[in-house]
């Protein structure tokens, strides 16, 4: 199975244009990559945060055959354990177990962090891994707040390091051409794009205070989160719905949609953002919405929308999650796998690309391995000749922030206002408080 995986990338690979290699990076002379990986080096990385997701990415970056995974990090020591076993036959050497991160950085031999925390994890750690002189890959979204996603940015720049957000799409190959196709003018001038994501997601309950496991780090597990007791319905998954440290569905999943929006329809930052929805479903401590749409303007007269249905699993195009856009000579659909479809204004089928590969976007932990495995391979080029990124912090950080922004809006319970050269938000006290957090003392993010 490694094997016929490992055959079906480098054919993807060659077969497709988009993993070519560009320049190098802003800031680096040739000397400066000699020590960064060698031609024929292994890329050795440190995984944080392995329960489930990250679980997964240990997994697919063992096979690669110019990585080797050394580190494992989790403050539930039983995810290491079990991260350990599940990549104990797709690599030759047996990596060292982490309950705290920060020795991993510690360490000269680890050239890239994996981080698949969570959410309220993702740019703090990315920032301590930059700051360690480590290249990164992140799991979307790249920051829990839009002043994080800034710092990123910026940090990137500074520390001169390779970072690739994990919107994993934009390496998949017919996802690619189904975005070429729509900026050759396959469907015309295109004006609006709708993204969605369905699921049939369960109540979480009313957590109680309750003794912290013996194998879990609580403290560590909050890092730059305000401290709060321990509750019985926070791990491993349900804090996505805790604004203290989730993003709700709309960055959950969201992210990937708007990503590809904003991918076709070439724009940056929004003149206007609105959003509707709330905790519908059922009555318990999720705080998130489970119903929600989101919708965003743009000063070049096209506009998007995002509809997330957390508690209800109703397809829409005949797929849970998708993107469709919209021009004056058709629509193209992008439904959950490596495929696309275009229709004429009659809704004829005027072409379908499909892919082989099955991948079920409902698997919270693996749902496409083989096609990820691309986006892994594109973040090695970059560290090793400077190969453009598919998805670098600047144009992840762009994504990001417009479902941010969406959850800003709903927060507040109106449409906001934008600038459209940077993506901040107008003359509004209230919803600008959303743009950064208040951190534990000690963990604030700093350059």
């Amino acid at each position: 199975m490694e094997n016929s995986r490992r055959d079906f990338v480098r054919k993807t690979v060659l077969g497709t244009s988009v993993l070519s290699a560009g320049g190098v990076l802003p800031g680096f002379s040739a000397k400066s990559y000699a020590r960064i990986v060698g031609a024929n080096e292994k890329i050795v990385v440190s995984m944080m945060g392995v329960n489930s997701r990250g679980k997964a990415l240990a997994k697919n970056f063992a096979l690669q055959e110019n990585c080797e995974v050394a580190h494992i990090c989790d403050v539930d020591s039983r995810a290491i354990t079990a991260c350990m076993e599940a990549i104990k036959d797709k690599q030759a050497t047996v990596p060292n177990g982490f309950g705290d991160f920060r020795k991993s950085l510690e360490s000269k031999d680890i050239d890239a962090m994996v981080i698949a925390a969570p959410d309220h994890w993702h740019a703090p750690a990315s920032l301590l891994a930059m700051q360690a002189g480590k290249h990164v890959y992140v799991e979307k979204p790249c920051c829990h707040n839009p002043m994080e996603g800034e710092i990123l940015v910026e940090a990137a720049r500074k520390y001169n390091k390779v970072i690739q957000m994990g919107n994993q799409r934009r390496s998949w190959p017919n996802v690619v051409k189904a975005i070429e196709e729509l900026k050759r003018g396959a469907i015309g001038n295109v004006y609006f794009g709708k993204g969605w994501y369905t699921n049939n997601r369960g109540p979480i309950g009313t957590g109680k205070i309750a003794e912290v496991p013996p194998w879990l780090n609580w403290d560590l597990w909050q890092g730059p989160a305000p401290r709060k007791e321990y509750k019985d319905n926070i791990l491993h998954y349900n804090w996505h719905w805790f604004w203290h440290w989730g993003t709700g569905e709309a960055l959950n999943n969201g992210t990937h949609m708007i990503d590809l929006l904003r991918w076709g329809l070439q724009v940056d930052f929004p003149v206007r953002v609105s959003s509707n929805g709330g905790r519908f479903r059922y009555r318990d401590d999720w705080e998130t919405p489970d119903t929600q749409v989101i919708n965003l303007d743009f000063d070049k007269g096209v506009s998007m929308s995002w509809e997330g249905r957390s508690c209800n699993g109703k397809n829409i195009e005949g797929s849970s999650v998708g993107v469709m856009f919209y021009g004056e000579k058709g629509s193209i659909l992008i439904p959950s796998g490596n495929s696309y479809t275009i229709f004429d204004l009659q809704s004829k089928v005027i072409k379908e690309v499909k892919e082989q590969v099955e991948i079920d976007p409902r698997d919270l932990s693996n749902p496409s391995e083989q096609v990820d495995a691309l986006h892994i391979k594109n973040m090695f080029d970059g560290i090793k000749n400077g190969a453009p990124l598919h998805s670098d912090v600047e144009s992840g950080y762009k994504s990001t922030l417009l479902v941010q922004l969406g959850n800003i809006s709903q927060r507040v319970g109106r449409s906001l206002n934008i600038d459209p050269a940077n993506g901040h938000i107008l003359k509004d006290n209230e919803a600008s408080k959303y743009w950064s957090r208040t951190y534990e003392k000690g963990w604030e993010m700093k350059l």
